[in-house]
């Protein structure tokens, strides 16, 4: 089986100011791993203003508005690990996975994020791997 997600875009040990610089950071992933266009990265923050990503268990998962899509080349994914946490409007995210979504491809991997992180021993696991081949391993174990 294939990495969930490629080993180039996760980023252990990061440390974020606020959640606009996670965002920005995780965006930029996305664009540098070929997978959108740099505008996607605004869309990524305009869907945060319009509703908080944050999905409980220390996790974020921004993305583009609908309006987006022209942005998106090829479905992509980042994961930033940042164990010190980041304020999220009141909440602490400690995992921010970046996704863009081309012709649906993103839903298998949203579920499979899903079923990780609802496992608390798992998003603990995640929160304290010390590298992204660590991180995979987890993402390998679940079943779909």
């Amino acid at each position: 089986m294939s990495n969930l997600i490629p080993t180039e875009n996760i980023l252990v040990n990061q440390h974020f100011a606020t959640k606009e610089e996670a965002i920005e950071a995780a965006g930029q992933k996305l664009v540098d791993a070929g997978a959108v266009n740099p505008g996607y990265i605004q869309a990524m923050k305009e869907r945060e203003a319009i509703v908080s990503t944050y999905m409980g268990n220390f996790l974020a998962i921004p993305h583009g508005t609908d309006e987006a899509k022209a942005e998106v080349i090829k479905s992509g994914i980042t994961l930033l690990q940042a164990p010190e946490g980041i304020d999220w409007d009141g909440n602490i995210v400690k995992v921010v996975v970046g996704i863009a979504g081309k012709d649906g491809e993103h839903l298998d991997l949203l579920s499979q994020i899903a079923i990780v992180f609802s496992e608390e021993e798992n998003v603990d696991r995640v929160i304290n791997a010390q590298s992204a081949d660590e991180i995979n391993a987890i993402f390998g174990e679940v079943e779909l």
